[in-house]
């Protein structure tokens, strides 16, 4: 059985009383396999799950979609059946995630699904942006360098003011809040690859990575960049009324609506399957999901949900995940983390 890590309090009702001995209850209470995390890996875990109920004895597992971060905040909470069993990841854990996950007595096993790319996107009914990684970073960016290479507010309102070939229209990007594992990989790639290609924060680097990295990851927070939250559809929606608008998505879910967006070209590529899975697009990124060591044994099915997630007719070369936008590793990869993932072998950083 597995028991729930508790630190000394003194329990000062008979209600806080309850909920620690609810919260103290084997995971293996649970029948039914809970996971959390990642938007971007969503329908892919959510695929798995439908098939993994309907071909198997276990009942189809719970999947929700909390956000990179989020999930691996409920995932290194503890052990326990109040905790997830497995959390999806749009990037790799975190060092200070795997620290808390450690000390909080949750052994992890690490299983890369394949690749994504990040794409901005606008409706289809309006014209494409071509873009470049400094022009992202110089739309988006709390702060710019101004003529004199010292860092001023971002004075830019519409495109054009930015570069003369785009539109003239007004700066607005519907993005993933700070909880988001898109977040994070769109600015370490997009934004940190455009503020590189500028002289005076290339040189910043040199001088001072926090400082630079600063300087990179902050966006705005005037109205140009608006957090949309972790409802990828709901972005949708409001990109299909304000045109003008562009959204940052994982190329999955473009791919889904691809009768309803455009992917913007970034540094001359176009954010398609081929190119990502080719390595020619500059914004992509691997995905994951996490499993607690310590449920393995006592939640029915996560073996064999492990399973069907590595088996060639899920995340293979003609597997149902690539309908649904997954673009997978090379064999030999997929060969060595399959072996690894069924064999349970535990993360260590």
């Amino acid at each position: 059985m597995i028991k729930q890590r508790l630190a000394p309090v003194i329990v000062a009702s008979a209600v806080l009383a309850g909920v620690a001995m609810a919260a103290a209850q084997p995971a293996q209470a649970r029948e039914q396999i809970r996971i959390v995390g990642s938007s971007t890996v969503f329908p892919f875990s959510t695929a798995v799950a439908e098939t993994f109920g309907k071909t198997t004895k276990f009942k189809t597992p719970v999947v929700e979609s909390t956000g990179t971060g989020g999930g691996m905040k409920l995932f290194c909470a503890g052990v326990g059946e109040d905790t997830p069993d497995i959390t999806n990841a749009s990037r790799r854990i975190k060092k200070s995630e795997y620290d808390a996950c450690t000390q909080n007595g949750v052994g992890i096993t690490e299983v890369r699904i394949g690749f994504d790319g990040i794409v901005l996107a606008n409706a289809k009914s309006a014209p494409r942006f071509e873009l470049s990684k400094q022009e992202i970073f110089l739309a988006l960016a709390k702060q710019v360098p101004g003529p004199d290479g010292k860092l001023i507010d971002n004075p830019y309102k519409a495109w054009s003011e930015i570069n003369p070939a785009l539109p003239a229209e007004k700066i607005e990007v519907l993005g993933p809040p700070p909880t988001s594992g898109t977040r994070d990989a769109f600015v370490e790639l997009a934004m940190e690859g455009g503020a590189e290609s500028i002289d005076s924060l290339e040189a910043l680097k040199k001088e001072d990575k926090q400082a630079f990295k600063a300087v990179a990851h902050t966006l705005r927070e005037d109205g140009a960049y608006i957090e949309a939250g972790e409802n990828d559809n709901l972005i949708v929606q409001k990109l299909e009324a304000n045109p003008k608008a562009l959204g940052i998505f994982g190329f999955s879910f473009l791919d889904q609506n691809a009768d309803r967006l455009a992917g913007a070209m970034v540094d001359g590529v176009e954010p398609t399957f081929e190119n990502i899975a080719a390595g020619d697009y500059g914004v992509s990124r691997s995905l994951y999901f996490y499993v607690k060591q310590q449920h393995v044994d006592q939640v029915p099915g996560i073996k064999e949900f492990v399973s069907e997630f590595t088996s060639d007719r899920a995340w293979g070369d003609d597997g149902y995940l690539l309908d649904k936008g997954l673009i997978p590793l090379p064999a030999a990869d997929r060969k060595a983390m399959r072996d690894a993932a069924t064999g349970m072998a535990p993360l260590s950083m």
